[in-house]
């Protein structure tokens, strides 16, 4: 018995460390914003909207693709959302089909295939940032992905240990993190 309570202990450390690994390593943002063929945006928050609007607005990438927009939203919505200039309005596409990450990664992947694009920044939230890259990683193994995570304001990551909730949403990322992991590796 006690043998088995040591083991059972041991897998719940062992977990437990690989979470708050998991945490601690969160990708931040690129001091200079690499150039790069296209930019994908994933819905879920303002916050990455805006990033990725600002970031064509400047001439980091070609085109913008808003993955994962809710069927009734118009690009012209989404343009106001977000406050899109001249690039936005050229060079701007908005995609209906994903309903989640992996639907994100799919419409993604045939967007870059369409446009022949060799090269993408990926912009979502930094707690979301590792499973989209493995997601992505993928089903585009021949494109060069470049993370561009961004904070979300009602997250808090730097002391998510005393917010229950951000905790909660650290962890239920963190284990579909892990399922995207097992899923990637088995259709490998």
């Amino acid at each position: 018995m006690r043998v088995f309570l040591a083991v059972i202990f041991l897998a719940l450390l062992g977990y437990g460390l690989s979470f708050v690994l998991f945490v601690v390593n969160l990708p931040v943002a690129p001091a200079i914003a690499p150039k790069a063929d296209g930019i994908v945006a994933l819905t879920g928050g303002d916050e990455r909207l805006d990033t990725a609007v600002a970031l064509l607005e400047r001439g980091v990438a070609k085109r913008l693709l808003v993955s994962g927009v809710a069927a009734e939203t118009t690009k012209e919505t989404v343009g106001k959302m977000s406050e899109g200039g001249p690039r936005f309005a050229c060079c701007a596409d908005i995609g209906y089909a994903a309903e989640d990450t992996h639907g994100n990664a799919e419409e993604a992947a045939s967007w870059t295939r369409e446009h022949h694009f060799v090269s993408l920044v990926i912009v979502t939230s930094r707690y979301h940032m590792p499973r989209t890259m493995k997601e992505f990683s993928a089903l585009l193994p021949d494109v060069t992905l470049i993370a561009y995570p961004v904070e979300q304001s009602r997250v808090a990551l730097d002391s998510w240990w005393m917010h229950p909730k951000t905790a909660q949403l650290l962890h239920r990322e963190y284990v579909k993190y892990l399922a995207s992991l097992l899923t990637t590796r088995l259709a490998q």
